[in-house]
């Protein structure tokens, strides 16, 4: 079987004509559908030394609301995909996106530890939906180098909720409490349910009734997973997030309450190194055009690695300063622009048929880095800003190694097959 027909099984209907969507409309549904990931994370991120204090709950418990949540969201990702290649991608994300505003609701009235982190729980499987169908469509609508530029133009918006998100978490918590912080989540889950209503339309041209079957589903499992185009890229994508999750999971507790910062100045500092991931995005355009998805990618190694590794250092020779840990996460944020684009649309490129099962698939491989990461800084974290900068040093390396061998590798390997 060729590597673009790992689905499940053989579509049953015939084929039909790719839906009109414009590349405008598609780039604001991919901001926002992806857009969901960093406003139930950075919103609430300002907020969470002060739930922890509120709430009575020890450090792993306050860190579980957050790894908890990716979990979830890796798991259900193994559902929605098939489900999504099964019935469509709408029925899913009217589904998903119902769920998720609901359980946003249900973590801002939680009144302990335990049942915020069961409703982030549920808040993550249903963003699993939004996120699953959101790179299942990009394949639906484009070749993976038309797919990567837009998607690129879709994580430019998802920066902009990057940036502004930690200040709005950070204002609204100070001024109001950490239920508002989870109120401003609940709102913009409202405003992407109401955007698929009246504006997105289904983009899947073709259901495979089998999807769901479980062996025709766990062997299009096996074929994906060992497919060398696969692997690649989402190491690439699992190994930039980790050092991203290091951020979103550790970064409020090293710089407030080691460091020292407001939650208002935490919120700026985490809106510049947002500025830079999106630098990176509008830097991926301009590369894929030039060099290519594995071209760019090993430019933005580059940056990963200066970061990482700077932070690490700073860090080895007792460095406790702001702009010893904020400068080299500009750096680390402006290369995880360029993998982030690259990554979770070459992960999917060899799948047309089985879109839903790539993005999920690779999708519960990222999540699973990303609750190891949440797990060991529950416990690593210990007053200082050595276990945080260990942890993205690693990342940084583990990334640009991947970007420098087995992306480059694949990319030869499909050159060579196309010449």
């Amino acid at each position: 079987m060729s590597a673009s027909s790992g689905g499940a099984a053989g579509p049953t209907e015939a084929a039909a004509a790719k839906p009109a969507v414009s590349h405008t409309r598609a780039a604001w549904a991919l901001a926002l559908l992806l857009g969901l990931q960093p406003a139930t994370t950075d919103v609430y991120l300002p907020a969470l030394p002060m739930l922890t204090r509120e709430l009575g709950a020890p450090l792993v418990q306050a860190q579980l609301t957050l790894s908890a949540l990716i979990l979830a969201f890796g798991i259900a990702q193994l559902f929605w995909g098939p489900v999504a290649d099964r019935v469509g991608r709408r029925p899913v994300l009217l589904t998903g996106l119902s769920l998720y505003t609901l359980a946003s609701l249900g973590g801002m009235l939680a009144g302990s530890i335990e049942s915020l982190i069961v409703w982030r729980v549920v808040q993550g499987a249903a963003m699993a939906a939004a996120v699953v169908c959101a790179r299942a469509m990009l394949r639906d609508l484009y070749e993976p180098n038309e797919g990567a530029k837009v998607m690129s133009i879709g994580l430019s918006g998802l920066g902009v909720v990057a940036i502004s998100g930690p200040v709005i978490g950070g204002l609204a918590s100070a001024a109001f409490g950490w239920r508002a912080a989870l109120a401003v989540v609940a709102a913009f889950g409202v405003v992407t349910l109401a955007f698929v209503v009246w504006r997105l339309p289904e983009t899947l041209a073709r259901r495979n009734p089998r999807a769901t079957q479980l062996a025709p589903l766990f062997t299009a499992w096996w074929r994906i997973a060992r497919h060398p185009t696969f692997v690649a890229w989402t190491l690439l994508t699992s190994f930039t997030y980790g050092g991203l999750f290091t951020v979103l999971a550790g970064s409020s507790f090293v710089y407030i309450d080691v460091l020292g910062l407001s939650p208002r100045a935490y919120g700026l500092a985490m809106a510049a190194a947002s500025v830079s991931y999106l630098a990176g995005t509008f830097a991926c355009r301009r590369w894929v055009a030039r060099f290519g998805m594995a071209g760019a990618v090993a430019r933005g190694a580059w940056f990963t690695l200066a970061g990482g590794l700077s932070m690490l250092l700073l860090a080895a020779a007792g460095v406790q300063h702001v702009a010893a840990l904020l400068l080299p996460q500009m750096l680390y944020a402006f290369g995880h622009g360029i993998h982030q684009p690259c990554g979770q649309t070459g992960a999917v490129g060899p799948f047309p048929q089985a879109a839903g099962a790539a993005s999920a698939l690779a999708g519960f491989v990222l999540a699973a880095v990303a609750f190891g990461v949440g797990l060991w800084l529950g416990r690593a974290l210990d007053g200082t800003v050595w276990p945080f900068a260990l942890s993205v040093g690693v990342w940084a390396v583990l990334t640009s190694t991947v970007a420098w061998t087995l992306v480059r590798r694949d990319a030869r390997t499909a050159d060579a097959a196309a010449a």
